[in-house]
């Protein structure tokens, strides 16, 4: 597909963090534009396995084009969510060499027009990484009450104005339905202080939107917990998060983990198990000035790495 365009982002930290070795199974749970799968193909072969995961149908095509030589490729349409059944269907008991996620939205969704991520650029109020899903932007600005906005703008998009947005918005809806991006991004403008920044008023209110579409900081939680059961001793994990939220669920759980003892202070005796991660990095890796030279976006990335030491 030649309209997709694909950054990978931190491409050799990632996936020289896995410590790709030929014959262990490998997952990617973001396959995208296919640039750390085709990295991680190219150093376990003959003889590796990598398992691939997206929800994304152009992602998969374009993907699919890019890799298809490597006949130890599994694609899977399905959510990085399912991992544990997917890899039950596959006859996969355990993830023997490492597990790559890359966080967030790929810049293929956020710029093409259609799917409504940008705002500036007019589209339906989409937000959808899976296009199969009922549930989009349009619901969240629509139908959600003033004080639940509040909450999600407050939450996930750190917005000071939290309040004013919600009720302009509450207020606009009851005119009638707001439909698009750009109707929506002027509604921001209007009902906040004109203050010097470097970023549009809109950007952090569509950044909580879309994580509330796609329950993207719960499902990071949820299945980075779940993956644990699923590695075998020795076995890396490596995430890249792209903000500040989802980069403080990755650390909070990595810190969980690696953690000798959860007892209350006043507990005499430890009965806690020993921890099942370890900690490669305790400070998070970020993009070279070569990558951020070459994409500036890659200065949000932050890549955090961890083993699995459970026995």
């Amino acid at each position: 597909m030649a309209d997709f365009k694909h950054y990978t982002v931190m491409k050799y930290e990632a996936v020289d963090a896995l410590e790709c070795k030929d014959g262990l199974i490998y997952v990617d749970c973001t396959l995208g534009g296919g640039g750390h799968s085709e990295l991680i193909l190219k150093r376990i072969s003959p003889n590796g396995k990598l398992i691939s995961f997206d929800i994304d149908q152009d992602a998969i095509d374009a993907a699919s084009e890019r890799l298809k030589d490597y006949k130890n490729l599994t694609i899977v349409k399905n959510s990085y969510t399912n991992i544990k059944q997917v890899l039950k269907d596959l006859g996969i008991e355990k993830i023997t060499g490492g597990i790559l996620f890359d966080l967030g939205a790929s810049y293929h969704q956020l710029t093409k027009q259609e799917r409504g991520f940008s705002f500036s650029k007019e589209a339906p109020l989409d937000m959808r990484f899976n296009m199969d899903s009922d549930f989009s932007a349009y619901d969240v600005v629509n139908d959600y009450s003033e004080n639940d906005l509040v909450k999600i703008f407050s939450e996930y998009g750190e917005e000071r104005f939290s309040k004013r947005i919600a009720k302009a918005i509450v207020e606009k809806r009851k005119q009638k339905p707001i439909q698009t991006t750009t109707e929506l991004a002027d509604i921001i403008v209007n009902s906040t202080p004109k203050i010097k920044s470097s970023i549009h008023p809109a950007t952090r209110v569509f950044q909580a939107i879309r994580i509330e579409v796609n329950s993207e900081l719960q499902n990071v939680k949820n299945t980075l917990n779940d993956v644990l059961e699923l590695l075998d001793f020795g076995a890396i994990i490596s995430v890249i998060s792209f903000h500040s939220l989802e980069d403080r669920v990755v650390k909070q759980v990595f810190k969980y983990h690696s953690t000798r003892c959860h007892c209350d202070k006043t507990q005499m005796i430890c009965n806690c198990p020993p921890p099942a991660l370890e900690l490669i990095n305790k400070k998070p890796i970020m993009a070279s000035e070569k990558e951020l030279n070459e994409n500036p976006p890659s200065r949000s990335a932050k890549l955090r790495i961890a083993r699995y030491i459970k026995r």
